[in-house]
């Protein structure tokens, strides 16, 4: 085993977790998760069957990643926020066949507190603010914040605010590493140069 375990942790037969990863207190990792490496999972975690989750995520104390959720690289959960896979739930009518898909994609950072209600895609590198109700997909770079959630803004890779419009067409290099950042369209790329 080349990932560390505390001893109060539960991980199922038939789990699969990568090199380097960290798994502590009173976590419970399913046996049909597929956990990636360098993956740190903090105190009281739960990880469901159908999940998978990227290299080098981060899922801080609290957070049940649950059924039919999927965490590309980099992502990082902060403590206590919650992720949804029924969309209309009641504790007498079963809907496990209603689980929708969701996606945060590569190097999202999703706020303490903060809900993702199933069925959406969170792209790339946006930033959901802490408490924030997110019901709907949010873009690549987006920053997200109130309830439910609006973009108010765009983030950088480096993970801070970028001055560029909310609409309209826009450049701007980001102060920390000088990568350049297009607005096009509603959308924000990185550029090349």
């Amino acid at each position: 085993m080349d990932y560390q375990v505390h001893e109060s942790a539960i991980v199922d037969e038939g789990a699969q977790i990568g090199s380097g990863s960290r798994v502590w207190h009173f976590v419970h990792v399913c046996g049909g998760a597929r956990v990636g490496r360098n993956v740190s999972m903090g105190q009281n975690v739960f990880v469901g069957n159908k999940v998978t989750i990227g290299d080098n995520c981060k899922i801080q104390n609290n957070v049940s990643v649950y059924d039919n959720v999927h965490l590309e690289e980099g992502v990082f959960c902060g403590p206590s926020m919650v992720f949804t896979n029924v969309y209309n739930p009641r504790s007498l009518i079963e809907r496990k066949d209603e689980y929708r898909e969701t996606l945060v994609k590569r190097g999202a950072t999703l706020g303490a507190n903060c809900t993702i209600v199933c069925g959406v895609t969170i792209g790339a590198y946006a930033f959901v603010g802490a408490g924030a109700v997110v019901n709907k997909d949010v873009p690549d770079y987006a920053l997200i914040v109130g309830v439910p959630g609006k973009q108010i803004g765009w983030m950088s890779e480096f993970g801070e605010q970028l001055d560029l419009p909310m609409d309209g067409n826009g450049e701007v290099r980001c102060a920390h590493t000088g990568a350049h950042y297009v607005l096009r369209d509603g959308r924000v790329t990185k550029g090349s140069g």
